[in-house]
């Protein structure tokens, strides 16, 4: 006779979130999106509502987490993201208890009416939903030393990197250079059309930031989350400068794998990364659609949207700017 599963409750983070970030370091397929710092970021910053959620065994011991965000707007619509912004943050921990906070999780979307529900995880977790795969990211394994890597690119690819050298470009890494690196982003985004959400290297032409990125170093992996170049660099090629100067310096503070970020597959980004080496991922998705909801969260791709990056674009800076965090809070 098969034993039933064991009976978990589920616990609502208060403010002790020591036990959530040890929960999250001692669990293998744990990211730094699983993070407690994020719920503080999110509330704080955009003024979201977090609910996030342990799930206890009868002595009390935690087996699972999720953390779990409320977006929502008049429209762009309801939401329910683990993790808005983030390529992860889904359901961590045993399988009973991943289970557990799933069945939760589609149970708050049914009774909040929300328009999707969804779970961003890196591994297919046998849920009975659906699952999204318009997105995936591009992982490229890294040796112990940084001219082992460069000897493995192409040619072409040397010298593109090779170029932003001659021309007197140097990356800079630190958090000092972040204003430096928002400087760069805000403008990168206004030309995509998409507002900023947050504010570390940076490359230069003497004092003049040219392109930069920020991204995550969790365990032995680097996660590249953001970056961009001004336009008027790209003939000097300032951002292949940017991602091998970010190579570079994560090899030397341990990492062995190179990710950089999510993309749609086939899409102009996917090829700049897939150029470098890299491995494509999947990133399967898990969503819970109600009845004449939205199958995805907003993408500029959807001719609904379409608008919204048309005229981001032809804002001036310091409007995009100053209306920048207040829309971007709206976003999932």
């Amino acid at each position: 006779m098969r034993e039933a599963p064991p009976q978990l409750d589920l616990i609502p983070l208060d403010g002790e979130t020591r036990a959530w970030d040890e929960f999250v370091n001692r669990t293998p397929t744990s990211t730094f999106c699983h993070l407690a710092g994020w719920r503080d970021i999110l509330n704080d910053v955009l003024g979201a509502q977090c609910l996030y959620w342990a799930a206890a065994d009868d002595s009390g011991e935690w087996q699972g987490i999720l953390p779990l965000v409320r977006v929502r707007s008049r429209i762009f619509g309801h939401y329910l993201i683990s993790l808005p912004f983030l390529n992860d943050g889904g359901p961590l921990g045993s399988a009973v208890a991943r289970q557990r906070l799933v069945e939760e999780a589609v149970n708050e979307a049914r009774r909040q009416c929300v328009d999707l529900l969804q779970l961003r995880t890196r591994h297919a977790g046998g849920f009975d939903l659906p699952i999204s795969s318009r997105k995936i990211t591009v992982r490229l394994a890294l040796p112990p030393d940084p001219q082992t890597l460069f000897q493995q690119f192409s040619s072409k690819l040397r010298s593109q990197i090779r170029r932003p050298l001659k021309e007197g470009l140097a990356a800079r890494f630190g958090p000092e250079q972040r204003e430096p690196f928002y400087e760069v982003f805000a403008r990168t985004m206004r030309d995509l059309g998409t507002p900023v959400l947050v504010v570390f290297g940076v490359v230069y032409r003497g004092e003049q930031p040219l392109a930069a990125g920020c991204g995550f170093a969790w365990r032995e992996e680097f996660e590249l989350t953001w970056a961009g170049s001004l336009r008027e660099s790209r003939s000097i090629a300032a951002n292949m400068l940017l991602y091998w100067s970010f190579m570079e310096h994560v090899i030397g503070r341990g990492a062995r794998i190179f990710n950089f970020g999510r993309c749609t597959p086939g899409g102009g980004t996917h090829h700049f990364k897939k150029q470098w080496g890299g491995d494509d991922v999947a990133l399967p998705w898990h969503q819970y659609v109600r009845a004449g909801g939205v199958q995805t969260t907003p993408s500029p791709d959807d001719p609904v949207y379409s608008w919204g990056p048309r005229l981001w674009r032809r804002l001036p800076l310091f409007v995009a700017n100053r209306l920048g965090p207040r829309l971007v809070r709206f976003l999932p």
